[in-house]
């Protein structure tokens, strides 16, 4: 008996190097998440449904408010935080230690707040990562991208910018 379960279209079973344990993949925006998909994947962030009017009011919204934890590596463009003068992780390091701090939250062994309050390399740990609110243009794109798709409550797969590595949640 094959146990290759059937996915909806657009995504693929992964195993993290670092935990062992299978995510699934959205082979168009390369997001990716522990829980197994029900619905085929987006393509894209927005809503992109075909036809009709009504212009999709609603489907993207003007402003997001997110909480973030970000990892930086030394290919960063500014390699020290608050926490160290000098960061000397590789990217992948960074990309290992993110892949288990989203474990921790996915398996509630800790809260996005206190893993961003310890580890997140941004001054927004102080506020267990919280950005506030902001609108389109404020943010470097992928970040942007990546925080528009989710939906209130949902945790992003790990996200590349110039600044490091990051998870996002989504709080509204």
């Amino acid at each position: 008996m094959p146990d290759a379960e059937q996915l909806p279209e657009g995504w693929e079973k992964r195993t993290s190097r670092s935990t062992g344990l299978s995510y699934y993949l959205n082979v168009y925006t390369k997001e990716s998440q522990w829980d197994q998909p029900t619905e085929p994947a987006k393509k894209t962030g927005g809503g992109s449904g075909g036809g009709g009017s009504g212009g999709g009011a609603g489907d993207s919204p003007d402003e997001v408010q997110c909480l973030h934890l970000l990892v930086k590596h030394k290919g960063s463009r500014r390699p020290s935080s608050w926490r160290e003068e000098n960061i000397t992780r590789t990217k992948e390091e960074a990309q290992l230690l993110l892949e288990v701090y989203r474990n921790k939250i996915v398996q509630q062994e800790a809260t996005f707040d206190e893993l961003a309050r310890s580890y997140s390399d941004c001054s927004s740990a102080k506020r267990g990562g919280d950005l506030g609110k902001f609108g389109r243009g404020q943010m470097q794109p992928p970040f942007e991208k990546a925080a528009f798709a989710l939906n209130v409550g949902q945790l992003s797969g790990i996200v590349d910018t110039d600044s490091g590595l990051h998870i996002i949640l989504r709080k509204s």
